[in-house]
């Protein structure tokens, strides 16, 4: 699929940037794969990275906020993967002008940038925060779902096809719940914010490889929903810092004591496809013929799929291979499950 193509990622630097950068590398054979994102620091660093300086490797300084630089970066382009955002939840409620003018007005430019060059298929990453946002943050990330979904509507006959990833919390991410654990582990005592708190958690590799096959599968205006375990926030912990002392500190401001991927509210246009759900658009002003019956069945009216009503639940051990995997690539070592964690069966 991308052999020969021309790809470029926003926010390239970050976490799922690097890690889908290196998948593609490892798999396919792109003619171009074009590293998107405003900090040259971070660039450097990641060109230290042997693989990260094949021939096939761009690094383009810019910011999203700036539609005549992304639509230069976009020439000649086949996909985008749009992945560029501001994340963190109190940052944003302090922030909200910053966080608006990235994670809308910057989302509408990867649009119009994309429409401009008749890129042949977008994706944009999204979360679970992005449903019933009770945070600025998932506002956002609402708002820039719906400006993906609509661009379907303009692209013409040329057209460019707009589809949105949704899925949750990934392991081991920059400013996620684990590192923050294994920091606050060398203390001796972890906060948790709500001992009943569950969410749903993916690793970056199932990230980098669901979004691949949305990118596939995509036929225009679709949000595609990986079915993931859930997991409590009181499991992660006793995984992660079994000998810590735990400090209850309640729920932050902006925060859900359990996530939702797909509300009551989508479920009359929710398709199960076996790994995966399909929301179909419900509003599709472009000519939309799709019939998304073949990839899966029509879920019943009032389905919702949510982390505390999840069939699917991560067990302690399925941590602890997680964590071990995570730390070796970290550090380059692992852990035992006798002396710094506990003993899962």
């Amino acid at each position: 699929m991308l052999n020969g193509k021309n790809i470029l990622i926003t926010g390239g630097t970050g976490s799922f940037g690097q890690a889908f950068c290196r998948y593609v590398l490892k798999n396919f054979r792109p003619q171009r794969l074009i590293v998107y994102s405003r900090d040259e620091f971070k660039q450097s660093l990641m060109q230290e990275d042997p693989l990260f300086q094949d021939r096939c490797m761009r690094y383009f300084l810019g910011d999203i906020r700036d539609l005549q630089r992304l639509t230069k970066a976009m020439v000649g382009v086949d996909y985008v993967v749009h992945a560029a955002a501001l994340k963190q939840v109190p940052a944003a409620e302090y922030n909200p002008n910053e966080f608006i003018h990235t994670n809308i007005q910057g989302t509408v430019n990867v649009c119009e940038a994309a429409l401009a060059n008749q890129v042949e298929c977008a994706v944009a990453l999204s979360t679970d925060k992005a449903v019933t946002p009770i945070n600025l943050y998932g506002a956002t990330k609402l708002c820039a779902e719906k400006a993906f979904i609509a661009s379907n509507s303009y692209s013409g006959k040329n057209r460019t096809r707009f589809s949105v990833v949704r899925y949750g919390n990934v392991l081991g991410s920059r400013g996620s719940v684990v590192p923050l654990f294994l920091k606050q582990r060398e203390a001796g005592e972890v906060t948790i914010t709500d001992a009943r708190m569950t969410r749903f958690f993916i690793t970056l590799e199932q990230g980098v490889k669901f979004v691949l096959q949305s990118l596939l599968a995509t036929q225009g205006g679709e949000i595609f929903i990986p079915k993931l375990p859930s997991c409590t926030i009181m499991d992660l912990a006793n995984v992660v810092a079994p000998k810590c002392s735990q400090k209850i500190i309640g729920l932050r401001p902006g925060e859900k004591l359990h996530e939702t991927l797909i509300p009551i509210e989508e479920s009359r246009s929710v398709y199960d496809c076996g790994k995966y759900y399909i929301i179909a658009p419900l509003m599709p002003y472009w000519q939309c013929d799709m019939d998304w019956s073949s990839n899966g069945r029509l879920c019943k009216d009032g389905f919702a799929y949510t982390s505390e009503n999840n069939t699917q639940w991560l067990t302690k051990a399925a941590i602890l291979r997680w964590l071990n995997r995570y730390l070796l690539e970290k550090k380059g070592t692992t852990v035992s499950n006798k002396k710094s964690f506990i003993t899962c069966h």
